[in-house]
């Protein structure tokens, strides 16, 4: 936290405390450091005396790793003036000690502390964390975090962060890592680096997975299959354009990288070697598209067989894998899905037996690149999904959803109740395993986003994010979490009256998962919801009137504004099962007016207070704008299709207050948020583009172009056939 900064509510917490220390000896065997280390602090920050030694002492704090519990469990019993710590290895320790601390800070008394026992609901919880360097697309909004990510300190914390959030794997994601990793031995031209550079990056790969080791979090790599660095490219002089950034000229056709024996064996040694150099690295997990288009399914495979796979079974260590599931069924890389291609997935998986340390994590995309959008799955990368790789259960591998969040970079979010239906729905099946959590086009590190001056309580991107990452974390190892809890999380940072923070947040959030699941998306800047953007043909742009008259849902059980003025229009009787756009826009206004209720009594005594209510405001604003936009686009198709003059006075109304709503929102917005790179402004071709800044303020003139479409509308009997669609 920037200038070791105490909060008002840590304040006043520690001068509650009694004039006298009671003393408290901690008891741990060598191999739970971490855990121990947690446990003093906690003492510590609540005033308690922590003795060195087995003296005299009012409290014995006993930690042990139990072999009665079953993996990542944990256990606190208290027993009159001794307290055990019991976990079922180090990270069922670990979790016991940061239960300790949070029943610590709740009571501030040992005596009040209460037996508690938690056992895991699912055994992976990973974070997707992409990397600035190969990055898997070009922007000045991933460059950015270079020297940020490049920082142990940054990496310290981060994983702290999951510790305490019982995340317990680390993804890290970029195009080609091993250029920066190792001097290959049979291709040192790989690496462009002198040897003190590529010792640098040695020493921080090295300390990166030992500090994860040390909290008990798995660590993985994860790659984009046929792809190399331009040093390899150019030394090989290979055909086409395979290397970062590889969207410039690349083409769906089978090359060199793809079919070279050449490539296949730097790729395989390379696995193997970074495997066998970094020994504390858990494992790997590969891609099957970007540049393997003009490939079948099955060539694909083969590659990823011969190359990848052959990598890993090369090591004599154990290593664990995460598979993804192919995005395309066919030549192409855009995305499709087939009976045929899962099935032979899933006898490609089945074949690897218990070669590698199990269960293999196959990853699958929950609602594509939108994953905070509905709990029900509707679509995974490139369509439907079949039932192929689910019946009958898998015995040598688990699926692990992959939650992505492309839709909210800048403003914090939480909702507890769509996580707990999320696992409820989704996370309870035999064939499921986990969750992963993360970005493509945001890395949580480099603060970009705070304008204000002044002290805050976070020093990287992700610390501004901690409800994120505190509701998913806790959520996905115990989905009974009562809210209790966390309320005592905003109690803890700014005090009581910040305590109804938690059900504004859930109101702010809905806002934004109610716009995405109105949407029919499929990749990732197809959809900003925090901006109310969607693509067009030149690239992101507010959802305009026009747009939103035509534009699909993303449920079959929700109605577009234009399907439903028709219907309506029609004199159809609309089932009471659907959402229709009156109804989603009465929901929005009234989560909008419920989290604009809850947060104005709240005094925003500090600068971090003030960010976390200003972000709830945006959000209603957003909700307010967007419910009016709704009424308007049905008031303009109403008129535009029926001739009633005033349906278009009504639109005229609906989109000047919607255009209002807007400004009130720059109002709140252009005093906290400096304006922010964005890679979703890259061209649909996703070519570099630097001139990539979001803020809404910038985005008002397009939005005060609908009402300009509203009052030039004329009324012009034209079929509904002839609508241009989005």
């Amino acid at each position: 936290m920037k200038n070791g900064l105490i909060t008002v509510a840590v304040f006043l917490l520690l001068t509650a405390l009694p004039a006298f220390s009671e003393s408290v000896v901690v008891k741990a065997p060598s191999t739970a450091r971490y855990a121990e280390s947690v446990v003093k602090s906690a003492l510590e920050e609540t005033g308690y005396t922590v003795l060195t030694s087995d003296g005299l002492s009012a409290f014995a704090i006993i930690l042990d790793e139990s072999e009665s519990l079953e993996k990542e469990a944990f256990s606190i019993t208290v027993a009159d003036k001794a307290i055990a710590l019991s976990g079922g290895g180090r990270r069922g320790l670990i979790y016991a000690a940061f239960e300790f601390r949070d029943q610590l800070r709740a009571t501030l008394k040992l005596d009040d502390l209460t037996d508690v026992s938690k056992t895991p609901a699912l055994g992976f919880r990973a974070i997707k964390h992409n990397l600035p360097w190969e990055s898997y697309r070009s922007s000045s909004a991933l460059d950015q975090h270079f020297e940020t990510v490049r920082s142990l300190g940054y990496w310290r914390a981060f994983l702290d962060m999951m510790t305490e959030n019982r995340f317990n794997a680390l993804t890290l994601w970029n195009l080609h890592p091993f250029p920066y990793m190792i001097r290959s031995n049979n291709f040192p031209e790989a690496s462009s680096f002198t040897e003190s550079e590529l010792e640098d990056w040695r020493h921080f790969y090295t300390s990166l997975f030992r500090m994860a080791k040390e909290r008990g979090i798995e660590t993985y790599l994860v790659n984009w299959n046929v792809l190399v660095s331009k040093a390899f490219a150019d030394a090989h002089e290979l055909e086409g354009t395979n290397y970062y950034p590889y969207y410039k000229g690349r083409k769906d056709q089978v090359g060199e990288a793809q079919t070279s024996e050449l490539v296949k064996k730097y790729t395989r040694e390379s696995v193997t070697q970074v495997l066998e150099e970094y020994p504390d690295l858990t494992g790997f997990g590969f891609s099957f598209g970007e540049q393997m288009g003009g490939m079948t399914p099955q060539e694909r495979q083969s590659w990823i067989d011969d190359t990848i796979i052959a990598g890993m079974l090369a090591v004599s260590r154990p290593v664990k894998m995460i598979f993804r599931a192919p995005f395309s069924s066919d030549l192409g890389q855009g995305g499709s899905t087939s009976k045929a291609t899962e099935t032979l997935t899933r006898e490609a998986i089945e074949r690897l037996g218990d070669a590698f340390e199990g269960p293999i994590w196959m990853e699958i995309k929950f609602n594509w690149s939108h994953g905070h959008s509905t709990t029900d799955l509707i679509k995974v990368h490139g369509g439907e999904l079949k039932d192929t790789y689910f019946d009958p259960v898998p015995e040598n591998y688990r699926v692990a959803w992959m939650v992505r969040n492309e839709d909210f970079f800048a403003l914090r979010w939480g909702s507890a109740p769509f996580i707990r239906e999320h696992v409820q729905k989704n996370g309870v099946q035999p064939y499921v395993g986990g969750y992963f959590l993360g970005s493509e086009n945001y890395i949580p590190a480099k603060d970009y986003f705070t304008a204000r001056e002044g002290e805050v309580e976070w020093s990287y991107a992700f610390q501004r994010q901690w409800l994120f990452y505190r509701l998913w974390g806790q959520l996905l190892y115990d989905p009974r979490t009562p809210d209790s809890q966390f309320e005592l999380d905003f109690v803890y940072r700014y005090g009581d009256a910040a305590k109804s923070l938690l059900r504004a947040y859930e109101y702010a959030s809905d806002i934004q998962l109610k716009f995405a699941t109105s949407v029919d998306f499929s990749w990732d800047a197809t959809l900003y919801s925090e901006g109310m953007m969607v693509i067009g043909r030149q690239g992101m742009e507010p959802m305009s009137v026009r747009r939103l008259i035509a534009q699909p849902t993303l449920r079959s059980d929700w109605l577009s504004v234009g399907d439903y003025v028709q219907r309506e229009l029609a004199g159809e009787v609309i089932n009471e099962s659907l959402m229709t756009p009156p109804i989603l826009a009465r929901q929005m206004r009234s989560d909008a007016q419920s989290a604009l209720r809850i947060v104005k009594p709240i005094p925003a005594d500090s600068l971090s207070l003030e960010y976390e209510i200003g972000d709830i405001k945006i959000w209603a604003y957003l909700g307010l704008y967007y419910a009016e936009k709704l009424e308007g686009a049905m008031a303009l198709e109403r008129y535009e299709l029926a001739g009633d003059a005033s349906d278009k006075d009504a639109a005229v109304a609906h989109l000047t207050r919607s255009l209002e709503y807007w400004d009130d929102l720059i109002e709140i917005s252009e005093p906290l948020y400096k304006p922010m790179p964005l890679t979703h402004n890259n061209p649909p071709n996703n070519v570099r583009n630097d001139d990539n800044l979001f803020h809404w303020a910038k985005l008002r003139p397009a939005i005060a172009r609908d009402l300009e479409v509203a009052i030039a509308a004329e009324y012009e009997p034209v079929s509904s056939t002839k609508r241009q669609d989005p």
